[in-house]
């Protein structure tokens, strides 16, 4: 025994090194896309995220980028924290496997023979690393994200429940289950999807415990339920809402002073508790001290989320929905900001409200009581608009379009029952999950969002050299997926009980998951990394699978012995095939543009600057470069997606590091939750013509009744009586301050005008135009060139391209289509020597699609800069801006994209004729390939179906601009074909 043991802790402890060596050598050095830059920001500072928040891994996280020698090691160090918590889970999972394998080959009680250990030391490692190398968990294992800690603590409770099965009987055995409610606690302060490992645990107790009956199991799994809804209802947002309770009620009713109502809760909660375990030690009641001990426990881990509050209460840079009271925190765990998706019943995607009801108030903090404001309102529909499991209930037009390419929906009809099932079916299980799953275990056709999986071998002569030489393209030759079918058989022959347990770690982590997420028709972004706890259960089975095949060999090799080395041999062939196809898109050390294309925004900037941005991977990195590297820290970015919501434009009135406090008119009461959420546009004669922005922004604060107009029963709105604005601008200051070229000069205007044409304004329009009112030129005022342009609000006829942002100025360009013009020497100093693009001309290194729509609208801003000064005539510096942007970006690093046709006739216009046809005959073989490739695999792939046909629009312009007659009339023949195609 004491050998066996010795062995399986050695061999664990080799799989993990193996495991972190190659997660460290692959390891992103900086901040990625997505979420990243946030949580490390958010980790190096103690900040606060966005909702749930994630405050366990925020503490981890700042304990590891201590360790960081300069802030520019930061990121790696917070990055590591998801390498280690990845290996660990391979660790755990190497133990988990042994752990069930044993159970197979030795009885209790016995010694395994050097054969079984031979084996089930197999087991363990090729399961272990088949896990290691997979898509998701590789993904996850090497950028500062939750879902690794997240599989870590999923990979810890399920072998501490083994554990605890193996110690039943002992003395002190269910310290075993208070160390994983402990765990359990702990995971909520990484994220939920550790929850759902609770009925496969209980299932565990259950068989070890009690005789199993169909009875027994039912009740089982209705008490596993009942303790999934608890915690993730009654003790994360319930307690809180409790406490917030108390709270209003001995503030505003007993005129008690702030937090006395959450000191009294808390004391009639430990009361509780230790009436609980008093009582369960007085009366000898096992179950009961233990399950309050478990109560206690998870209390104590979930208690990581008191970071939010008190790092809340300092007013941090960043500090999402501000949850520093009782109250903003219960909204801040329910997400309230995010709104709810029908589950189990529901209304379709076409219901039409019948009524409206006032949600529950909501409470801010005045000055000496909480103060009632309104909750908004929800729709109420008729209950034959509903139905059961309503899978087709969004109203998004775009969502409606997504719909139909999955069900045959029909104007004026209700989705049926069948259709919602349909859609349930096809695309949430199977595109959303059977989908990844195989991704992980089969093969993957490419990064293109929604690719499909690559069953047998890699090559294509259809596919098009964006899908077939892409480093995603992976072809695992079905060896996982067989060897994991193989173990899951192997495993229910011999052991039942422990084959339906893994099968529910693996039904309620990846298939429940995907039933209760009840996702959207088309998600921004892959989200396999939901399920990786799934893949982790299958990686069990693939473990076993060794096993499975050493008991096929058996029938011809009778040497258990050379059995079990054979058997390992052949099952270690899976992880190795994982590895090798996988290594070159999971390696990420040398990839930095992500914090790169940051600063290049930052640096479009002139001091002092606000700069308006897009949410996600077009604010993320730029939090990182300021609040982690120091970067650019006079820049105030504000997000538009939260300058719709009061305390976000309450933060932005705040003192940033160098950047100044903003400047507003308008005060919280104009602007609070519930409060001008949106203007509706009413037109008034008076002011047809138009009206001054001062005037306006000064009547919105007044709340004057010009304004107003009665919505519905009590509801009062401001409006805006005119699309039409101007402002008054000092021209002679402006003049001095330098901030237009000097050939612009002469045009600067006494009063800007401009329209909006919109019949909505939402609060984020209302505050942008109260900041140009009231800024009076003191601060540079720009939009990122990734915003949609209806947030311009009517404002592009007055912009400045100054890099990869527009600059307002009181310049007008009037020419049809163009968003401004171009501050040459300004753009020149920024992209030509300011901006950087490390490794962007490295073709051994993978960049996927979130990178490539970063380099296109640099090679765009690029071709924007050759045009002005071929304009200006000045050819040489034209070339010069030409070479170096295809220096920094070569198609064999990055491929051409839909903002590619226009340097043809650049490169023509300063002599490069060579280049100019290099451009051109790539783009049509690219362009016809692609269409062919993607018409035939269907409506999934209309972004990349209009995407190419544009540039083939595109080349044929050109080629009639260049006076190639007959290459444009064979170009618009291909064209109006796919036109056709298109239609059908």
């Amino acid at each position: 025994m004491t050998d066996y043991r010795k062995i399986n802790n050695l061999v664990g402890w080799v799989v993990f090194l193996i495991a972190t060596a190659v997660y460290v050598l692959t390891l992103e050095p900086t901040a990625s896309f997505w979420d990243a830059g946030e949580f490390i920001a958010c980790s190096y500072k103690l900040l606060v995220p966005h909702p749930p928040g994630a405050p366990f891994y925020l503490l981890l996280g700042r304990m590891f980028s201590m360790f960081a020698s300069d802030v520019t090691q930061v990121a790696w160090w917070v990055n590591l924290l998801s390498a280690l918590c990845s290996s660990f889970t391979v660790l755990f999972l190497f133990w988990t496997i042994t752990i069930l394998a044993r159970k197979l080959m030795v009885k209790e009680g016995a010694e395994p023979t050097q054969g079984n250990i031979l084996l089930i030391m197999g087991s363990g490692a090729v399961g272990a690393l088949a896990y290691t190398f997979s898509d998701s968990a590789w993904f996850s294992a090497v950028e500062a994200e939750v879902y690794a800690m997240s599989s870590f603590f999923t990979a810890i409770v399920f072998w501490a429940i083994l554990r605890w099965e193996a110690k039943v009987g002992e003395a002190h055995s269910d310290k075993w289950l208070v160390l994983i409610a402990y765990l359990v606690g702990l995971s909520i302060g990484a994220h939920l999807l550790n929850l759902v490992t609770i009925p496969a645990l209980a299932f565990i107790y259950y068989f070890r415990l009690y005789k199993p009956s169909l009875v027994g199991g039912i009740i089982a799994f209705a008490i596993s339920a009942v303790i999934v809804v608890a915690i993730l209802w009654g003790v994360i947002p319930g307690l809180p809402s409790v406490a917030g309770a108390f709270e209003v009620t001995f503030v505003n009713t007993f005129g008690m002073p702030f937090s006395s109502g959450l000191i009294v809760f808390l004391v009639l909660l430990i009361a509780a508790i230790v009436f609980g375990l008093r009582y369960s030690i007085k009366h000898n009641n096992r179950i009961l001290n233990t399950a309050v001990l478990c109560f206690i426990f998870v209390l104590i881990g979930y208690s990581s989320y008191m970071i939010i509050p008190i790092r809340s209460s300092y007013d941090p840079t960043i500090d999402e929905n501000d949850p520093d009271d009782i109250m903003t925190f219960v909204s801040y765990l329910k997400r309230e900001q995010y709104g709810d998706r029908p589950l189990l019943y529901g209304p379709q995607y076409n219901a039409q409200p019948v009524d409206q009801q006032e949600k529950a108030p909501r409470y801010i903090k005045g000055k000496d009581k909480y103060i009632e404001v309104k909750g908004g309102v929800e729709p109420i529909y008729d209950s034959k608009d509903k139905t059961l499991l309503p899978r087709i209930y969004s109203d998004n037009p775009q969502h409606l379009a997504e719909y139909k390419k999955w069900v045959d929906l029909r104007e004026g009809q209700s989705p049926t029952f069948g259709q919602n099932l349909s859609f349930l079916v096809n695309y949430q299980l199977g595109h959303m999950y059977w989908r990844y799953f195989l991704w992980n275990f089969v093969g993957r056709e490419s990064d293109v969002q929604h690719a499909g999986v690559l069953w047998f071998g890699k090559s294509d002569p259809n596919a098009p050299d964006r899908v077939l030489e892409s480093e995603a393209r992976n072809c695992f030759y079905l060896l996982p997926l067989l060897i994991g079918i193989l173990g899951l058989i192997y495993q229910v022959r011999k052991d039942e009980r422990n084959a339906f347990v893994v099968g529910l770690l693996f039904f309620f982590t990846g298939i429940a998951i995907a039933l209760y997420l009840n996702q959207p028709p088309v998600e921004p972004r892959e989200r396999d990394y939901t399920f990786a706890g799934s893949f982790y259960a299958f990686s069990i089975w693939i473990g076993l699978g060794v096993m499975g095949l050493a008991d096929l060999l058996n029938k011809g090799i009778k040497n258990n012995k050379v059995t079990a080395s054979v058997a390992t041999l052949l099952g270690l062939l899976v992880p190795g095939v994982m590895a090798a196809e996988g290594w070159d898109d999971h390696d990420r050390s040398d990839r930095y543009h992500s914090v790169d294309s940051a600063k290049n925004l930052l640096d479009s900037c002139a001091p002092n600057a606000i700069l308006f941005t897009n949410g996600d991977n077009d604010t993320f990195p730029l939090w990182y470069a300021q609040e982690v590297e120091g970067y650019r820290t006079d820049v105030r970015v504000a997000v538009l997606s939260y300058l719709n919501t009061d305390w976000y434009i309450d933060q932005m009135q705040r003192q940033a590091y160098k950047s100044e406090p903003w400047p507003l008119t308008l005060e919280n009461q104009n602007y609070r939750q519930g409060i001008n959420d949106y203007l509706p546009y009413v037109e008034r004669s008076q002011v047809a013509a138009g009206i001054d922005l001062k005037q306006y922004v000064d009547l919105v604060k007044q709340n004057h009744p010009a304004l107003q107009v009665q919505y519905g029963a009590g509801t009062t709105l401001l409006t805006f009586p005119t699309k039409n604005f101007s402002l008054a601008v000092d021209k002679a200051k402006v003049d001095a301050m330098n901030i237009v070229p000097e050939e612009k000069e002469g045009e600067i205007v006494d009063r800007m005008q401009w329209t909006i044409n919109k019949s909505i304004l939402e609060k984020k329009h209302l505050i942008i135009l109260d900041l140009l009112a009231t800024n009076n030129w003191e601060r540079p005022i720009y939009f990122s060139t990734t915003v949609n342009s209806a947030d311009f609000i009517g404002l592009s006829e007055y912009f400045q391209l100054e890099g990869l942002a527009y600059r307002v100025v009181p310049v007008r360009t009037t020419e049809e289509g163009s968003q401004g013009f171009v501050n040459k020497e300004v753009m020149y100093e920024n992209m030509m020597k300011e901006f950087k693009f490390r490794n962007f001309d490295r073709e051994d290194i993978f960049y996927d699609e979130n990178y490539y729509r970063f380099s296109a609208n640099a090679r765009d801003k690029f071709a924007k800069l050759a045009t002005a000064y071929l304009e200006d005539g000045n050819t040489a510096r034209a070339k010069e801006i030409l070479d170096y942007c295809f220096k920094v970006m070569p198609e064999a690093a990055v491929p051409y994209d839909y903002y590619t046709p226009q340097f043809i006739p650049l490169f023509k216009a300063v002599g490069d004729d060579q280049k100019a046809k290099e451009i051109m005959d790539s783009m049509v073989q690219k362009s016809t390939k692609s269409l062919d490739y993607y018409f035939a695999k269907g409506a999934l792939f209309d972004m990349e179906i209009q995407t190419n046909m544009i540039i083939m629009q595109q080349l044929v312009g050109i080629a009639e601009e260049m006076g190639m007659n007959d290459r444009a009339q064979q170009l618009q023949q291909q064209f109006m074909q796919y036109l056709q195609r298109m239609r059908r």
